[in-house]
């Protein structure tokens, strides 16, 4: 093997270090993101992915109504999106109640 190959590889081998982690999963099923990742990403959601033979973690937006809300800026009527998400999380309440009273 030619020596710059062997330095190639090496290099290829220490940058896939980097970009993966190996965690352990919890008797809980919790897995930690560690804090410089948590940082970088600036979310504390994320949307798990299975895709057969892989998992796939991405950063989700904390608040989905507001993320929508500036996809959709100056596009069709205007939307109080304050109003939208305070709406949201009302009926959200009520549902965490109402399954706090049936069970």
């Amino acid at each position: 093997m030619r020596p710059w190959v062997r330095y190639r590889v090496r290099y290829l081998m220490v940058i896939s270090m980097f970009m993966k982690k190996r965690m352990k999963i919890s008797k809980g099923g919790q897995v930690s993101i560690p804090a410089p990742i948590r940082k970088r990403w600036g979310t504390t959601t994320v949307t798990l992915e299975d895709r057969g033979e892989e998992l796939v973690l991405k950063p989700a937006p904390d608040d989905p109504v507001a993320a929508a809300a500036g996809a959709f800026a100056g596009e069709g009527p205007k939307v109080d999106w304050e109003a939208v998400a305070r709406e949201e999380r009302e009926a959200e309440a009520e549902a965490e109640e109402r399954k706090w009273k049936s069970g």
